[in-house]
């Protein structure tokens, strides 16, 4: 590391007016207290509020921000990585700007990167009775998707990390449309290490992460890291070969031993076996042509993101995208 150590922050928003401005306020005490040149990259995310103009006063009132605006939302991976693609420095941190990543641990971060980890994964720890919709799901999904894939991701790790240098340099050369950070980040397996947090609540507002974005982020990280799928269709499929096969030589041994009165032709049955495989080969083909789809837009060759100039009065709320 050189002597001066220079640190970047990236902090995707959406629609966060009201809430940023605290969450900088926090943000900015825990960096004043750091022996480190410091750089805050605020990337609005296509806000439809008044976000980009808070943006732009604070900017105006520290000169250590420098914003980024998105010309529309194109979604939270897409806005981190637009803020990875354009941090500087040794040490890279990544957190979110609703004050669920506490500012308080960026020194104890940028500490295990100077000891010589490449990535330092704050994973959240929830107390036993917390018991939610959203924990139980995203726990059933890390089982899973750690099952199915040959790349760990720790159960409880949101996008609140610090890497080094060489660990972004790795992750930047990684041209994926389909982007799904926390899966990337643990497959270039660098020297990592996980830094426990209790997550504090939201300052004020609502969660932007719908369940629709939810099951996009996840559906993103199952057919980015597995082909698992296609598997289990495979399998299904074989399987029901084995018992065609089977049925096949229970009528020929009908035919062999003269108990032809035995086969009597069963319409429910035939049509429960037609639809039975009809329904695989249809989830089967589903799967295929998510595959190809995905396929499809990478080699399309489109940016993951585009940046725009914010005008001089940007304090209008923009209609949203068709």
């Amino acid at each position: 590391m050189p002597e001066k150590i220079k640190v970047t922050i990236v902090i995707p928003v959406f629609n966060e007016a009201g809430v940023i401005e605290r969450t900088h306020l926090n943000i900015a005490a825990a960096i004043d207290a750091l022996p480190y040149d410091c750089i805050v990259h605020y990337v609005d995310d296509g806000s439809r509020d008044g976000t980009a103009a808070a943006l732009q006063v604070l900017a105006a009132q520290d000169s250590r921000i420098q914003p980024l605006y998105l010309s529309r939302n194109f979604g939270h991976q897409a806005a981190l990585t637009a803020g990875l693609d354009q941090a500087g420095g040794d040490v890279i941190i990544s957190m979110d700007g609703d004050g669920q990543h506490p500012p308080e641990m960026l020194a104890q971060m940028i500490a295990l990167v100077l000891q010589g980890y490449d990535i330092v994964q704050a994973q959240r720890i929830e107390s036993d009775s917390a018991m939610s919709f959203k924990r139980v799901s995203s726990n059933a999904f890390y089982n899973l998707l750690n099952r199915i894939s040959g790349t760990h991701v720790e159960p409880g790790a949101a996008d609140f990390r610090a890497l080094s240098r060489q660990a972004l340099d790795a992750l930047k050369a990684m041209p994926e449309y389909h982007r799904f950070l926390r899966g990337m980040i643990s497959w270039i397996g660098y020297r990592s290490v996980i830094l426990p947090y209790h997550e504090p609540k939201r300052l004020a507002g609502s969660s932007k992460y719908s369940l629709g974005k939810m099951l996009r982020l996840a559906s993103d990280a199952i057919f980015s890291f597995s082909l698992m799928p296609l598997y289990i269709g495979l399998s299904v499929g074989g399987g029901f070969l084995v018992l065609a096969m089977a049925q096949i030589v229970y009528v020929l041994l009908l035919w062999l031993t003269g108990q032809n009165q035995r086969i009597v032709p069963g319409w429910s049955s035939l049509m429960a076996v037609m639809l039975i495989a009809s329904g695989i080969i249809m989830i089967l083909l589903g799967f295929i042509g998510v595959y190809v789809g995905y396929i499809f837009q990478q080699v399309k060759g489109r940016p993951v993101y585009l940046l725009r100039t914010p005008p001089p009065d940007d304090s209008q709320p923009r209609q949203p995208s068709v």
